[in-house]
């Protein structure tokens, strides 16, 4: 029997951020005055595709509170109409625009955040999770306090697997520049494909560009698959130590399984070493090179291929669409507003939750309880979108609260 429906214990502000499928609201929760950041997903959306919502919710659920560096999911519910995921409020921003915005960048900065990052990727390897979409914009600060802690967020592809059974992913998802060879080739991914991300992070980190950009996606996926990037321009490259450089080549090794572990990774001599590595700049008695001078300058382009990326895999997936889509797909498209702005004007004052989701066995008690007796309005919409290849898509938005619409 389906619990009693309650008052809500939470309400909404200001809208952070929107995507195709959701938007992410400010929230405070009544009781505590805490502020949250709350994802709404409309139900008619997520009809025939509630699974996506149950592995988010499952990995969260298993990493959640486990480490600084991760975000936590602190509560979800639904009502009659929407689903909220209730996230950490990140105030901080993201990783480049905390970059740009220091007076200063030096190597030891990028080596200190890269470690960071892998440490909380080891967490969340060691915990049997594999991320699958490690980018800049999906690490953002907690706070703007010049030493907050930065957090990985969005975990909407991520997978709770078991070691041995972690090598039958297969499906292609992530965000085209920071996807891994073996995505591309469908010929079994696992934990490896967040170590080659990493790689083209601290790569994007360390001259403000990524190693795969190109003219087309389909050029950009023909160069992550050869392995083919260099260190050029040399501008951007000469006030980088070899070791630095070393550190990119190992992750972003072609053959997954001779790819280092996080672990290992981190015992690389860029994090490991006592002593940082760094370009001395001779102009001001040695000390270390600024990098922040080309990171700026590559900063323009390199949000012109940010903006790009944000289309996601869909695009690689509808190339097998160009004669047309799908009819239903094309009927969904043009209800997602319709379908969003519903979602952003429920009023959890004047609503009542209908499960509260408390405990672990939620998840198998049948969390989205949809009415499953009558065809429902969005089902075959929700299919056709499948089958169109949209659901990276549906992943994307860039927002302000600790995790992505």
């Amino acid at each position: 029997m389906a619990p009693a429906a309650v008052p809500c214990q939470y309400r909404t502000g200001k809208t952070l951020g929107s995507g195709t499928y959701a938007v992410v609201k400010e929230a405070v929760h009544i009781k505590t005055g805490k502020y949250y950041a709350c994802k709404v997903i409309n139900k008619k959306l997520m009809e025939g595709r509630e699974h996506m919502i149950r592995n988010e919710i499952a990995v969260l659920k298993t990493i959640s509170s486990g480490h600084m560096n991760v975000v936590t999911l602190h509560d979800y519910f639904e009502t009659a109409h929407n689903l909220y995921l209730v996230f950490d409020l990140c105030t901080g921003g993201e990783l480049f625009d905390r970059i740009c915005a220091k007076g200063n960048y030096y190597e030891a900065d990028a080596a200190s955040l890269v470690r960071t990052i892998l440490q909380a990727v080891k967490y969340i390897h060691d915990s049997h999770v594999v991320h699958r979409d490690l980018k800049p914009e999906n690490l953002l600060f907690r706070d703007p306090k010049e030493d907050a802690d930065i957090m990985i967020a969005d975990f909407g592809l991520s997978r709770v697997m078991e070691d041995q059974k972690l090598t039958l992913l297969t499906e292609i998802c992530g965000t085209p520049g920071y996807m891994a060879p073996e995505i591309f080739l469908k010929t079994g991914h696992s934990k490896p494909v967040d170590i080659w991300a990493m790689g083209v992070v601290t790569y994007f980190l360390l001259a403000g560009y990524t190693p795969f950009d190109r003219d087309s996606q389909q050029q950009e996926m023909d160069a992550i698959i050869k392995g083919d990037y260099k260190f050029k321009p040399e501008e951007y490259w000469e006030n980088v130590s070899e070791t630095a450089k070393d550190f990119v080549r190992t992750c972003l090794t072609l053959d997954p399984t001779k790819r280092p572990t996080a672990k290992q990774a981190l015992q690389h001599p860029w994090l490991a070493d006592k002593e940082p590595h760094f370009v001395p700049d001779m102009q001001r008695d040695g000390k270390p090179m600024d990098l922040l001078p080309n990171v700026m300058k590559a900063a323009s382009d390199a949000k012109k291929l940010w903006k790009k990326a944000t289309v996601g895999i869909a695009a690689i997936n509808r190339m097998q669409f160009l004669a047309g889509l799908h009819p239903e797909a094309t009927s969904l498209k043009e209800n997602l507003r319709m379908y969003i702005a519903e979602s952003e004007k429920e009023d959890l004052k004047a609503v009542e939750i209908t499960h509260h989701h408390t405990d672990d066995g939620a998840l198998n008690q049948g969390m989205v309880k949809l009415d499953t007796n009558k065809t429902p309005a969005g089902a075959g919409q929700a299919a056709a979108a499948k089958e169109v290849g949209i659901e990276k898509e549906l992943e994307n938005a860039k927002i302000s609260g600790g995790d992505r619409a």
